[in-house]
Order: C-alpha cells, then sequence, then structure tokens
C-alpha cells in the first residue's frame, strides 16, 4: 500500500477547535435554517453536535442575522463560522456578534477598502478567514484565460484572494476552493496543494451534494 504523507500546514484555531498541523480532521456542517430564527438554528445544531458535528456555518445574509449570532453562540457547544456573501458590513459585524470565523469572497465583497476594514476587523478579533472560491462564480477574465472555467482557473483566484490579504497584513487563514464537477474539484485540489504559495495553508475540502459526473454525492466539508 502507497504511504501517504500529509502536508504540514499552520495551525488555525476557531473557537476551541484547532485544524492542520497534526491535528485531525474537524467535521463541519451548515445550518439550512433561517439565522435569524435563533431557537430553530440551536436546535438543528444542537442535533447537528449529537451526530459528531465539530464546527457549525450559519448564513449571514442580512443585519438580524449577524446579532443573532451572539445568542446562538451561547448556546450551543461547539465553534461558529459566519458565511458571509456580498456585504462586507455584515462580515464586520458577525465577528462584533462572537463568530469564530469567517468565510468570504473577497471578489463578491467589492472594493479592495471593504476586504480591507473586513481584514482589520479580524485581526483586532483574531478571527481566522476561510478564503472561499467556486466554479460558479470564477472571474472572466480567467474564464477566457483558460477558455472556460477550469481547475487552473479557480486555483488562480484563491491564489489571487489569498496573495491580497496576505499583503494587508493578515495570514490566519483557510483556503476553500469547489466545484460541481468532481474531477474539476479534486484537480484543482491537487493544484493548490502543490503550489508553493499556499503549500501551509489549510484548504478546506468540500464536494457538493449534486454534481455533474456521479449521480448523487454527500455533501461533507471538512
Amino acid at each position: 500500500m502507497k504511504k501517504l504523507y500529509r502536508n504540514q500546514t499552520k495551525e488555525i484555531r476557531i473557537g476551541d477547535v484547532v485544524i492542520g498541523g497534526n491535528h485531525p480532521v474537524a467535521i463541519q456542517s451548515m445550518t439550512n435554517t433561517r439565522t435569524e430564527d435563533v431557537k430553530g438554528t440551536v436546535e438543528q445544531i444542537h442535533r447537528l453536535e449529537k451526530a459528531g458535528c465539530e464546527i457549525i456555518r450559519c448564513t449571514v445574509p442580512t443585519r438580524e442575522a449577524a446579532e443573532a449570532l451572539k445568542e446562538i453562540k451561547k448556546q450551543i457547544h461547539i465553534p461558529l463560522v459566519a458565511d458571509i456573501h456580498f456585504d462586507y458590513r455584515l462580515a464586520i459585524a458577525a465577528i462584533e456578534n462572537g463568530a469564530d470565523k469567517i468565510r468570504i469572497n473577497p471578489g463578491n465583497i467589492g472594493t479592495k477598502e471593504r476586504v480591507q476594514a473586513v481584514v482589520d476587523k479580524a485581526k483586532e478579533y483574531g478571527v481566522p478567514i476561510r478564503v472561499g472560491v467556486n466554479s460558479g462564480s470564477l472571474e472572466k477574465p480567467l474564464i477566457e484565460k483558460y477558455g472556460g472555467v477550469t481547475a487552473e482557473g479557480i486555483v488562480e483566484s484563491a491564489l489571487d484572494k489569498v496573495h491580497m490579504i496576505e499583503e494587508m497584513g493578515y495570514d490566519n487563514l483557510v483556503v476553500s476552493i469547489k466545484s460541481s464537477d468532481v474531477l474539476m474539484c479534486v484537480k484543482a485540489h491537487e493544484l493548490m496543494s502543490l503550489s508553493a504559495s499556499c503549500r501551509n495553508y489549510r484548504i478546506r475540502y468540500r464536494i457538493f451534494r449534486e454534481c455533474k459526473i456521479f449521480c448523487r454525492t454527500g455533501n461533507y466539508p471538512v
């Protein structure tokens, strides 16, 4: 049997869970409730905790959802990740309300000044940032460069985002790349793991629930 070697990535603390380094893989899931519904969200998280979930992610589409994180945090026992799309102010509010990590795609947050505001707040609170890039939102110049959506384009997009945040003085990062095409997703992760500028970062793996090649696969982020 071929011996497998694990890249020695930097350790990242998410609440009381540490990932990277020699730490075991942490199981993460995501709620499908309205985060504004504190009671319903907490009940679902408790069920996930019993099933072995170690990190939970909640969407934060509104200011009310960001503010709900504070109460949700009081009632759960695992770290909470805030999933942010488009509005940098929600990322800042989520951090201020206790998120243990935030997920952003810097490409849809807006100007560099807005990304910098999020980075500054994350730095102030010591909160890691998950830099997320997926095939469905790949930038047009990269699609044109590679003749379509490709693993190489996904990786270049992710590395661009990582370098931008590093230049802002922050490297408390986790990298997430994903695609609904399983083979493309695998190839992108292989390329990312070989990238000298990203070998030190923990890469979060995920396959979409419905994919183009295999009939149905699980939605298992780790």
